[in-house]
């Protein structure tokens, strides 16, 4: 690696370490010629498919529109950005882990979809009503009922979604 201070050709490694979840290699470097030390990143390339969307153009994946969407998902709600980071490296796992070399926009809103499930009720029908284009208030409600009976494990752990009906004007304990 050449020396970004002087040009030299001859760095030596002083030290190596694993970061940013052992996804990533951080060398500690000198330059044989000036001394000068800096640090380097290594990270494995790995491919993302390509994204087809509905009217068959094709994108390459960018892991800053799936950030976004999560994002406008959650927005205002009580979700740690540690938490949302990890979602979409759940999905880019899924991705590359499925090793095809192209996929339908229709999949990876599935796959964002089932990690706001985990993630949060609220930001989850938030990205259904614009994925699913709810057109009348019954579609949000078949689909708070599907998320209900589909989430038992979740109950206790968030809000809830909609208030019993006795439970208007209680303050939640």
């Amino acid at each position: 690696m050449h020396c970004p201070f002087c040009q030299h050709e001859d760095t030596r490694v002083i030290d190596s370490r694993l970061a940013e979840d052992g996804a990533t290699v951080r060398r500690r470097r000198e330059c044989e010629h000036c001394g000068e030390r800096f640090n380097t990143f290594e990270n494995a390339e790995l491919k993302l498919p390509i994204i087809v969307k509905s009217d068959d153009r094709r994108e390459n994946f960018d892991e800053g529109k799936l950030h976004v969407s999560f994002e406008r998902a959650l927005q205002k709600r009580p979700v740690a950005s540690d938490d949302l980071q990890a979602a979409v490296r759940a999905i880019m796992h899924e991705l590359r882990k499925r090793g095809d070399r192209e996929v339908p926009s229709r999949q990876v809103g599935e796959l964002v979809m089932r990690e706001l499930k985990k993630l949060d009720q609220v930001g989850y029908v938030r990205f259904a009503s614009v994925y699913r284009r709810f057109e009348d208030v019954q579609a949000f409600r078949e689909e708070i009922e599907r998320l209900e009976r589909d989430l038992p494990e979740l109950q206790g752990l968030q809000l809830p979604l909609l208030e019993a009906k006795g439970d208007k004007g209680k303050k939640p304990t």
